[in-house]
Parts: structure tokens; sequence; C-alpha cells
């Protein structure tokens, strides 16, 4: 079976990023770095690629120059345990970046990422639909998701 292996394009922040990523989840490392050489088209001995794993998923940054950024179009999703877990990502996540609706946030580079809690989707798809809709409504008033407030509208007897 082939890897799928994310690439994520920087101008020339890969291996500052990489760090930053694995700074913030868990079991993860920088495994390799390359540079350009020389009749490349990057300057000689500048970081090329940092292959790097984020608890233990494999990632490439590369530093292919400015020509292309992140937009929302792709994003990352971070499920997390608890309101605990919620509060870390966000915080480390979008420090130097942009708080964004309904979990969403970008990070000091660009990359977008969600932060929500594991089983957001049972709440969402519940077979009582008015509970569903309360809860969507809630979560459409936050930036960083409180999970006691999502379900406490959807719990509302109104």
């Amino acid at each position: 079976m082939p890897k799928i292996i994310p690439n994520l394009w920087f101008d020339t922040q890969g291996l500052e990023a990489a760090e930053f990523y694995c700074s913030v989840f868990p079991n993860s490392k920088i495994k390799d770095v390359t540079h350009y050489t020389e009749g490349s088209p990057g300057t000689p001995g500048t970081v090329l690629t940092v292959e790097f794993e984020l608890d233990g998923r494999e990632f490439t940054a590369i530093n292919g120059g400015p020509q292309f950024t992140f937009d929302e179009a792709v994003s990352f999703a971070v499920t997390c345990a608890d309101q605990e877990e919620i509060d870390h990502y966000w915080a480390k996540l979008s420090e130097g970046g942009e708080e964004g609706p309904c979990g969403w946030l970008k990070d000091k580079y660009g990359l977008s990422w969600q932060v929500a809690p594991d089983g957001m989707a049972d709440i969402l798809n519940d077979p009582d639909r008015a509970r569903a809709a309360r809860a969507m409504q809630a979560v459409m008033g936050m930036k960083k998701l409180d999970i006691a407030a999502i379900r406490a509208a959807a719990d509302e007897k109104g």
C-alpha cells in the first residue's frame, strides 16, 4: 500500500514551521532535512525539505518560494478528547495567527486548522433534529469551541 504524505509548501519557513508543529503535538519529531544544491532553483545550502512526524503521522515541508500560499480549501482537523485539549491546541496553534469561526483558525504560517471535540458529529447528527439545530446554532456563534456551552444549548428546552 503506498503512503500518502501531506506536503506543505512554504516560502522559506519550512524548518521553523516543522519545529513549531513538533513542539505543539506529542510524539512528534523532525526526521530529515534536505538542502538546495548547486544548480537547483534555490540558494545552495538553504533548507529544501523537512520530513517530520506529528504524533506518528508523516508530513513534508518544502521551501518552494512565495508563489503558493495556504488557504482554507485545505485544513487539518485536531479531534480533542476534552475542553482542556481544545484549549491547549487552540492557544498553541492560534498564537500569532488568526482565530476563525466554528473552531477554525489559521496558524502563524497561514495553515488552517479545525480544533473540535471528539463526538462532534454525533451531536450534530442527533436524531432529535431540534437538538442538533440548537447545537449547530451554538457552534456558529463561537470561535474556539466550548463543549459545555454546545451541550447546554443542545439540551435547552424552548
